[in-house]
């Protein structure tokens, strides 16, 4: 059994996510900075027949990004499904005008940062499931391709992270190892057939198995 390690996981997005991943056979590797949340969403998953389990990490910290990550391998398998879309903070979300250089700090380390230490963590592994296994998914709101004013922090950050997303899918393309990105405009709406997490999870779960994308962008609202 291989795992998919969604980083960020919750009861929207992440939940939807080890559903359908779950479905075909994964293992969930929840994390989050909060250890009893994703151990309430591992034991719900469990009721359900898959396999999952809770891990407590900070993404502002490569190092506890790193080790969250290799105690999923330990505990559940290889990670051949990397999902890198923990919610950004409410002060990240600050006026163009109003934004200082330390303003900027919590963004860069959340959605740079954090990726990269993933990443470095996650690929010798891919590598070693051999080639057209392996995908590292990144998951944005609407400001990595369309900046807001009103979310400077956001939309800094996500820009960054969508380049360095961008420069995966280049290199680690070669490698046989898929990197996509699925761009949210707006919020994630329950119950919604396009902005639903059910209706996410399966265009994430398409772009792990059909590997012909970078980008799909659902919504620009």
């Amino acid at each position: 059994m291989t795992t998919i390690a969604i980083i960020g996981a919750g009861p929207g997005l992440g939940a939807a996510v080890a559903r359908r991943f779950g479905a075909e056979g994964f293992a969930a590797g929840l994390i989050s900075r909060h250890q009893g949340r994703v151990d309430a969403l591992a034991d719900e998953l469990a009721a359900e027949g898959i396999e999952a389990k809770g891990f407590e990490a900070n993404v502002r910290d490569p190092d506890s990004i790193a080790k969250a990550l290799e105690d999923v391998t330990q505990a559940l398998g290889p990670i051949e499904v990397l999902q890198y879309s923990p919610l950004p903070q409410k002060d990240f979300m600050r006026p163009v005008l109003e934004t200082t250089p330390a303003d900027l700090e919590g963004p860069v380390e959340f959605s740079i940062y954090g990726p990269v230490a993933a990443v470095h963590q996650v690929v010798p592994g891919m590598r070693f499931l051999g080639e057209n296994r392996g995908t590292i998914l990144f998951v944005n709101g609407g400001s990595a391709v369309k900046p807001g004013r009103n979310v400077t922090g956001t939309s800094v950050a996500f820009a960054g992270q969508a380049a360095y997303a961008q420069l995966l899918h280049e290199a680690l393309g070669d490698e046989g190892i898929q990197v996509s990105q699925l761009v949210i405009g707006g919020g994630i709406i329950a119950g919604d057939p396009e902005k639903g997490p059910e209706a996410l999870a399966e265009h994430l779960w398409n772009l792990h198995t059909k590997r012909d994308q970078f980008r799909i962008q659902v919504s620009e609202d």
